[in-house]
């Protein structure tokens, strides 16, 4: 609930959003469901898709390796999420209340990064519907 630090996205690291990445795939496969070109490709074109939002809502610009790593940090949630299908089914009331929180909470997150790395002020929900949809696919792969 703290404001971001808009400083974070002069740093592009994507070492950790990989790994998130692999270790949704991991913990989904652990579950059941082998979806690696799914996470991979789902980032790929979210990513694309975010990259090219922010650089027509901003007037400053945003590199893909930036909008990558935000998208990609903020998908922790997402594999714990990920990782309680491993020992119990998501795939009712519980399931789907927690997988709502968690996509919020991972919308919310991105949403705060972008607005204060790219003074965005007053457009927070404009850019947390897109993450929310993008993060509601990976929802959708560890609930089913």
């Amino acid at each position: 609930m703290k404001p971001a630090d808009g400083s974070i996205m002069n740093e592009t690291d994507l070492t950790g959003p990989i790994l998130f990445c692999v270790a949704l795939g991991a913990t989904l496969l652990l579950a059941g469901k082998i979806q690696f070109g799914y996470v991979y490709g789902m980032s790929a074109i979210g990513c694309l898709g975010i990259h090219a939002l922010l650089n027509l809502m901003s007037s400053a610009g945003v590199s893909y390796g930036c909008v990558a790593s935000v998208l990609g940090y903020c998908l922790l949630p997402m594999v714990i999420l990920s990782s309680c299908a491993i020992f119990f089914s998501l795939q009712g009331t519980f399931g789907t209340m927690s997988a709502l929180v968690i996509v919020g909470w991972c919308s919310l997150s991105a949403s705060k990064i972008f607005i204060s790395a790219l003074d965005m002020e007053g457009q927070q929900l404009l850019v947390a519907y897109p993450c929310a949809l993008l993060y509601g696919l990976f929802a959708l792969l560890t609930v089913f």
